[in-house]
């Protein structure tokens, strides 16, 4: 009778875990093709300047499309720092007169000369005889110079009310 129940709790022992199905027992092969569909990367270039003496600064972008990628790159140079060294430059060597020239071509710093009563130097005259020269020829001020429009322009003011009232 032992027997008997044995076999019988052995076959419904069968039953109950011969369904389980452990994942090592199963293999699926699953066969597709791979396409790479992202384009390449346009890079921007990198533009090095490692002097530090240099008046210029780089700049460089990139766009990337599905179809067309482009990459560019530009240096861009600096005016006023290449004013400044040549007038320090100028001045390291004796000629305080071209140096400050140099600076009065910026409007900046002719206005700032101006307001302090030294104005810049005309073709070689200084002080007073450059404040008439600078009148005289208002065409070589430096074109964005605020103080010196605005004294042309009351001057003119002026004329034109003598002339209205003659």
């Amino acid at each position: 009778m032992r027997l008997v129940l044995f076999v019988v709790s052995l076959y419904l022992a069968a039953l109950a875990f011969g369904n389980i199905v452990h994942a090592a027992d199963t293999n699926t092969t699953v066969s597709s093709t791979v396409v790479d569909k992202a384009p390449p990367t346009a890079s921007a270039p990198s533009i090095v300047i490692n002097n530090n003496d240099v008046c210029k600064s780089a700049a460089s972008a990139s766009i990337q499309t599905q179809i067309l990628g482009f990459a560019s790159g530009i240096t861009v140079t600096d005016e006023n720092c290449e004013r400044l060294k040549l007038a320090r430059s100028m001045y390291g060597m004796g000629m305080k007169v071209a140096a400050v020239s140099m600076l009065c071509q910026d409007a900046r710093a002719f206005d700032a000369m101006w307001m302090a009563g030294t104005p810049c130097p005309y073709k070689g005259a200084i002080g007073n005889d450059a404040k008439e020269a600078w009148e005289a020829n208002p065409d070589d001020v430096p074109s964005d110079s605020k103080v010196f429009k605005k004294k042309v322009a009351s001057l003119q003011m002026q004329e034109e009310q003598q002339e209205y009232t003659e």
